[in-house]
């Protein structure tokens, strides 16, 4: 079931990524050249959505949280290279995947790329917790632990700013016609 679960809400994503029109190559390019915020807007909806539903799931219970550390280095390494991954595909991996289930051969590139990204770094792994992986670890924290807030109404406080904040962000950008 929870298999099945997994399948319908990955086909709704999917269907949410061609409906809003990420997976286009001239909105990834637009993105990457801060022309079009689409793809900006569509991850910031989607983190929001995202942030309150987990949160959600755990104050009921119903899920557990598995943090990772906050490692600085190893989250700009990594993001210099899934940044040089998109800008030369143009695509990300998330789009990636529904350009090749929308049928374009294209993105076989991508998937591609990800596959030997992760044969990559999983060979790299053990030389990298020696470095990069040490670079600015800051432990297994959250937004809300930084700012000393309990489990609780407290996290939730954090949450509505956080979602205001973004809704405010996303606003000033439709004005700005971006």
């Amino acid at each position: 079931m929870l298999l099945l679960f997994g399948l319908v809400t990955g086909i709704g994503f999917g269907i949410l990524l061609q409906r809003a029109e990420v997976i286009r190559f001239d909105r990834q390019i637009g993105a990457l050249m801060l022309v079009d915020m689409t793809i900006v807007k569509f991850m910031l909806t989607t983190i929001l959505v995202g942030m309150v539903g987990v949160h959600l799931l755990v104050d009921l219970d119903l899920a557990r949280l598995s943090l990772k550390p906050l490692v600085l280095g190893g989250n700009a390494l990594g993001g210099l290279i899934f940044g040089a991954g998109w800008a030369l595909l143009g695509y990300c991996p998330g789009t990636a995947g529904a350009a090749l289930g929308e049928g374009r051969v294209d993105a076989l590139a991508g998937m591609a790329g990800m596959l030997v990204g992760a044969a990559a770094y999983a060979e790299a792994y053990p030389s990298l917790l020696g470095t990069v992986l040490t670079w600015g670890d800051y432990g297994k924290v959250t937004l809300p632990d930084l700012l000393g807030l309990e489990a609780g109404p407290g996290r939730w406080i954090v949450i509505a700013v956080l979602v205001v904040g973004g809704i405010l962000l996303l606003r000033f950008f439709e004005k700005r016609g971006l």
